[in-house]
């Protein structure tokens, strides 16, 4: 992670404004998308961004030297205000480390437009939408992808564990791989134009940190061989714009048959979904939110009522959302 940051430090520097004024305007509000991660069969390595939800961050300017975080909404006093423990204002404070900015002031606002610990990068949409948001502020013109390593610090803190299949689609917009964590190498991958997700949120608990550690630490090499080749078929399908190719290689051996046991009612949802004309079906990050591809948004939609209309019937409540891939991450929005 460190060398990663040396790299992402190495290329701001030499691509930045001089220093002096902040750049651009005093104050700034930024959208940052949800994710979809592991996208079922590509654990650590897949992601892709959504529409909606998101979270959004507004920034300003101080003249006192040091970040401050005046306001969260919408976390139910779960997130905390103290700078040095919140996921936004740790990053953006490495970031401004990164270019020896020491001596800006910024005060930050926290509104959560989407649930905690939903499995759709909830932590991660924070982090971008601060990240994008204090870069735009400072004149910074680089690509986007060198704050990666910064957001991955914030991921760090918040699951422990610096993982980029939610940071870096949020960040970067669209459908990506993460080829490799040491060096970073992160690739952004094609994918159909008809491709519709329907996102279904139970309202259930599922922290990050437990789901991770029930995964299995040795695997054996049937089961090695099946994952590699249908993350293969993915990536192939997404490139080949094969929609059923998609679908049919989104099964996962490894981690799936774990994690689902903690989803109230995960496999008959997937057949209701697959019935329904959805052509896959899984877990989205670490649960509980579970996600379908289908080829057209009404078919997303019938998913979608379909299975909130069961998780009701059980008793559990929960959020819906139907969306194309969103290719184009975070944004100003004021």
């Amino acid at each position: 992670m460190e060398n990663n940051i040396e790299e992402a430090k190495q290329s701001i520097i030499s691509k930045a404004p001089p220093l002096g004024g902040g750049g651009g305007s005093a104050s700034i509000a930024v959208f940052a998308p949800a994710t979809v991660a592991n996208v079922v069969c590509g654990f650590d390595v897949l992601g892709f961004a959504v529409n909606e939800p998101g979270d959004e961050v507004v920034m300003r300017m101080t003249n006192t030297p040091g970040i401050t975080i005046s306001k969260i909404t919408g976390d139910n006093g779960r997130l905390p205000l103290n700078p040095l423990k919140n996921t936004v204002s740790v990053s953006v404070q490495h970031y401004l480390n990164s270019i020896d900015r020491t001596d800006v002031g910024v005060d930050i606002e926290l509104h959560k437009k989407m649930p905690i610990g939903s499995g759709l990068g909830s932590s991660s949409a924070s982090t971008v939408a601060g990240l994008f948001a204090i870069k735009t502020l400072m004149g910074d013109e680089t690509d986007s992808s060198t704050l990666l390593p910064f957001a991955m610090k914030g991921e760090e803190m918040a699951c422990g564990h610096g993982h980029a299949d939610n940071v870096a689609p949020a960040l970067m917009g669209g459908f990506v791989l993460i080829r490799s964590y040491e060096p970073l190498d992160v690739v952004r991958l094609p994918h159909p134009p008809g491709l519709w997700c329907a996102i279904v949120f139970p309202d259930v608990d599922v922290p990050t940190r437990e789901a991770r550690q029930i995964i299995r630490n040795k695997i054996n090499m049937k089961d090695a061989v099946t994952q590699w080749g249908n993350i293969a078929g993915l990536v192939s399908g997404l490139f080949m714009q094969d929609i059923d190719l998609i679908g049919r290689s989104m099964q996962d051996v490894l981690v799936e048959p774990v994690r689902s046991m903690l989803i109230p009612d995960f496999y008959y949802m997937r057949e209701m979904a697959m019935e329904l004309g959805a052509v896959s079906f899984g877990i989205s990050g670490s649960g509980p939110s579970v996600f379908a591809f289908t080829k057209n948004e009404q078919t997303a939609r019938r998913v979608t009522a379909k299975l909130q209309q069961h998780l009701t019937k059980i008793g559990i409540g929960s959020y819906t959302y139907v969306s194309t891939i969103n290719d184009k991450g975070p944004r100003v929005i004021g």
